[in-house]
């Protein structure tokens, strides 16, 4: 009894093992074991579908080296207009924020002291002149007499010296007169340069004197110059453009894209020690008055230019651990990468080496590149280009690709 128990035992584990190892034979190269290792073979991996980039071709081109700093808009002629004689505003023949032209008429001052003086001393002049006149005809008849013995030569020094002492009062007398007219002038108070008044601190009837405050400022706007300072570093640089006279600068308002070009003017003669910068100025027309004494601008100056150099985004290099690269699309339509050396670089733009012109550089989409893999092409305007494997614009590569998205789709449904 127990025997039989045995074998029986033994053959219904004869029968389980058997189905078990027809069970695993029965799993062919469909199964789901061999279908996972087909999906990651190279095979698998040239199929995968291209990535989208944003290019832009390379150019030669001339590349103007600029330093930037930032500035401050400063008028070139300022003048505070102060009366010099103690007197009371007569008229105000301007009004604030004015535009003067140079002589054009701003104060009249109350001139009637100073013009009884004028008249008081071309009185003087006038009886001084009388009295020289009577004093070369007395030296005329004394000469005459003593032609003709009737007097010593001393009566004709007496009456020469008598001459000479009414000709020096009549010379200063005109010089009397002239320090009048002066004063006198003082009363009308004129432009000294062509500006823009600001407030005007007195009005008629105000008395005014040498130490009081201005009467009025007059700024000049049009030219006008902006201030700022650079690295001693650039200072070789920015006198050999001062000396070329043709460094052009130019100015951005930070609420203003627009940028206004002015030239190189002035370097300082020296460097200031406690900040390692030298001051300049350049300048700049103002005919639409964009520029505004005080304001902060921003300032490029051009110092150079670099002749026929590759230019590039800077959006396009790869800084790595040990060196400068940047993708580029070979002739198969493929990322290909570079190694590139930045010979300068400013705003969005750098130049460098390592890149022919013409060369198609990747800008966006590289951070999912790898090299020899395949791209599909926009260009920085948005126009789609491309695809892998094919030239840009090949409506053969376009399906062929559609075609494998369509069979790779078709595969995963019967799986």
């Amino acid at each position: 009894m127990r025997k039989s128990t045995l074998w029986g035992t033994l053959a219904v584990l004869a029968i389980a093992g058997a189905g078990a190892w027809w069970g695993l034979q029965g799993r062919g190269p469909g199964g789901a074991a061999p279908a996972a290792a087909g999906a990651s073979s190279p095979a698998a991996a040239a199929s995968s579908p291209p990535v989208n980039v944003t290019t832009i071709t390379a150019e030669r081109r001339d590349w103007p080296v600029r330093l930037a700093a930032t500035g401050t808009v400063s008028a070139l002629n300022t003048v505070d207009i102060r009366a010099q004689v103690s007197s009371v505003v007569a008229g105000v023949h301007i009004k604030e924020g004015q535009f003067v032209k140079a002589g054009e008429l701003l104060f009249t001052l109350d001139s009637r002291a100073d013009e009884a003086n004028l008249a008081k001393a071309q009185a003087q002049l006038e009886r001084d002149q009388a009295a020289l006149a009577d004093a070369q005809r007395q030296l005329a008849r004394s000469r005459d007499l003593f032609n003709q013995k009737f007097v010593s030569q001393s009566a004709v020094d007496t009456n020469l010296t008598l001459v000479e002492s009414q000709q020096a009062a009549v010379s200063a007398d005109r010089a009397a007169v002239a320090a009048a007219r002066v004063t006198l002038s003082y009363n009308r108070i004129v432009a000294p340069a062509a500006g823009r008044a600001g407030a005007i601190n007195v009005f008629a009837g105000s008395y005014v004197q040498p130490s009081s405050a201005p009467l009025v400022t007059i700024t000049q706007l049009d030219p006008i110059a902006v201030s700022f300072t650079l690295p001693q570093r650039n200072l070789p640089d920015v006198l050999a453009a001062l000396k070329a006279a043709n460094a052009p600068v130019q100015a951005t308002l930070p609420d203003n894209p627009g940028a206004l070009t002015g030239r190189l003017q002035f370097v300082d003669n020296a460097v200031d020690a406690s900040s390692g910068t030298v001051k300049v100025k350049a300048v700049f027309d103002n005919r639409d008055l964009r520029l505004w004494p005080g304001a902060y601008v921003n300032v490029e100056l051009s110092v150079q230019t670099m002749k026929g150099v590759i230019v590039v985004p800077q959006a396009a290099i790869i800084q790595g651990s040990t060196a400068k690269t940047a993708f580029v699309v070979g002739s198969d339509g493929k990322a290909a990468l570079r190694k590139v050396e930045v010979l300068a670089s400013a705003g969005n733009d750098a130049v460098v080496d390592g890149i022919e012109p013409g060369m198609r550089v990747i800008v966006e989409g590289k951070q999912n590149l790898r090299p020899g893999g395949a791209v599909r092409e926009r260009t920085a305007d948005g126009a789609r280009e491309g695809a892998a494997g094919g030239r840009r614009g090949s409506g053969a590569s376009g399906a062929g690709a559609g075609a494998r998205e369509a069979a790779a789709s078709q595969a995963k449904a019967e799986r």
